[in-house]
């Protein structure tokens, strides 16, 4: 809910001055980017991860995934 009622006011004021106010919005987005996006870095970092443990799961679901893979392969293609 706290999203869709600033999206309406925006779309409500955008039609209203629609072709009356010229204003660089391609600055505006690009600044409101960039700054989300470091703040979703800044917010990423502060996330304490066990990266080992992480990594094993990773690594585990890669291997699976191919030897899977290969193995279906190779029943699908037996002649």
């Amino acid at each position: 809910m706290n999203i869709i009622i600033p999206l309406v006011l925006g779309i409500v004021v955008g039609y209203a001055i629609r072709g009356k106010v010229k204003f660089n919005f391609e600055l505006l987005m690009s600044v409101t980017l960039v700054t989300l996006i470091l703040l979703m870095g800044m917010k990423a970092g502060n996330v304490k991860v066990d990266a080992l443990k992480i990594l094993s799961y990773s690594i585990t679901l890669a291997l699976t995934s191919v030897v899977g893979s290969v193995t279906l392969a190779k029943i699908m293609w037996r002649e």
